[in-house]
């Protein structure tokens, strides 16, 4: 994500994206118990009751600090409540790992509908993060996110049928958030040609 318009304050939208993903991850680890039966999942579900806890006091402290909450933290609080209801409810290891297929092969089939159709959903999420970016531009990166989104569903099969449930769940926690911000950065220098506005660059 580009860098806010101001730097006051920068840091708490950054805590607010990551902060939840953080603690899911450390209550993961400090209520598995080695060895025994079940402990991952158990584990996985004390984290995504964590998980839900925290992405909701994300979005009151935004609206508390910021005065509004972003569209991509609702999204991220509707996924994240209502998957992590079904993950406690179903209390399955197979559907914690499946899930994020689930949501992967969504967002590719919205966000590349979208594009097939000439409207670029990703406009309505992040125009306020992407400031001048025209029409051109919001297509061509609504269509790079879809087929992103359809690369990761097809790469999270391959691990959860190839990984122990351990092993895949510490590659999707940080694997897939350092995939996902390469991606974002790589996409920069097409915004750019496309009205990008990035703080500093006109004044150089």
């Amino acid at each position: 994500m580009v860098a806010p318009k101001k730097s006051e304050g920068s840091l708490l939208p950054l805590l607010l994206d990551f902060g939840p993903l953080l603690i899911f991850f450390a209550v993961f680890k400090l209520t598995q118990s080695d060895g025994a039966a079940l402990a991952s999942t158990r584990a996985a579900i004390n984290g995504t009751l964590a998980f839900m806890a925290a992405i909701l006091v994300a979005v009151a402290v935004s609206k508390w600090k910021l005065g509004r909450v972003s569209p991509m933290l609702w999204l991220s609080a509707v996924l994240v409540v209502g998957f992590g209801a079904l993950t406690v409810y179903f209390n399955d290891e197979s559907f914690i790992q499946i899930k994020p297929t689930i949501i992967y092969t969504a967002f590719a089939v919205l966000l590349l509908g979208g594009w097939m159709t000439g409207r670029p959903l990703l406009r309505y999420l992040l125009q306020a993060a992407y400031d001048g970016l025209n029409e051109t531009g919001w297509m061509k990166l609504s269509r790079n996110w879809g087929l992103f989104f359809a690369g990761m569903a097809l790469i999270n099969e391959a691990l959860r049928y190839s990984l122990d449930f351990e092993t895949w769940l510490t590659v999707k926690v940080w694997g897939v958030t350092a995939l996902s911000f390469l991606f974002a950065m790589s996409q920069i220098p097409m915004l750019m040609k496309h009205g990008l506005a990035i703080e500093g660059a006109k004044g150089e």
